[in-house]
């Protein structure tokens, strides 16, 4: 079930950030549910249904979420991998929503937001799934292709973004929750 969820990360977050997109913007593949994997449609409360089935939603401090990134620095030309590792801290499992419409991935060097994965983003999808505790499920690497990114740039080609041994910081947020600190990395 572990590497079910996250080959589903994975999926996810190359559908938000599209690597080597150009001028053809494709519309968002649907999202789907790996055999096995538990999901359910979201609750509005954190209380258990009524008859006991299924997880709660998981509250605004039961989730820990970390950025990840493959390696410290990166030579000229070598693409990052970023992602993300999703922890449950509570004592039962709960649901959140992994899916697209929940998720995204930012760098920035400084103060200056340098890419955001929702920004090219098409028709995001929620996918709701049940998430044990104790077990933390971090998604495969996705390439960023180190330009700059913004609403504006979706359907053209984008300059790179400043290497030399300039310092960038991941930030991520997933199913509400922010990401505990930054990841930071080097490019040159």
């Amino acid at each position: 079930m572990l590497a079910g969820l996250v080959a589903l990360i994975a999926v996810i977050v190359l559908v938000i950030v599209k690597p080597g997109s150009g001028n053809d913007v494709p519309e968002a593949a649907q999202v789907k549910v790996p055999a096995g994997l538990e999901t359910e449609p979201p609750k509005n409360d954190a209380d258990e249904d009524a008859d006991g089935a299924g997880a709660a939603a998981c509250t605004a401090g039961q989730l820990r979420v970390t950025p990840v990134t493959d390696k410290g620095d990166y030579a000229p030309g070598e693409l990052p991998g970023l992602s993300l590792s999703v922890e449950n801290t509570g004592e039962a499992a709960c649901t959140a929503d992994l899916g697209t419409a929940g998720m995204e991935l930012v760098v920035a060097s400084g103060d200056d937001e340098v890419w955001r994965s929702t920004d090219c983003q098409e028709n995001p999808e929620s996918l709701p799934v049940i998430v044990d505790p104790g077990k933390p499920v971090e998604s495969e690497p996705v390439q960023w292709d180190r330009t700059r990114s913004s609403t504006e740039t979706c359907a053209i080609t984008r300059d790179p973004v400043n290497a030399d041994g300039a310092s960038y910081h991941l930030r991520v947020t997933v199913a509400g929750t922010q990401g505990s600190g930054t990841a930071q990395f080097l490019l040159y």
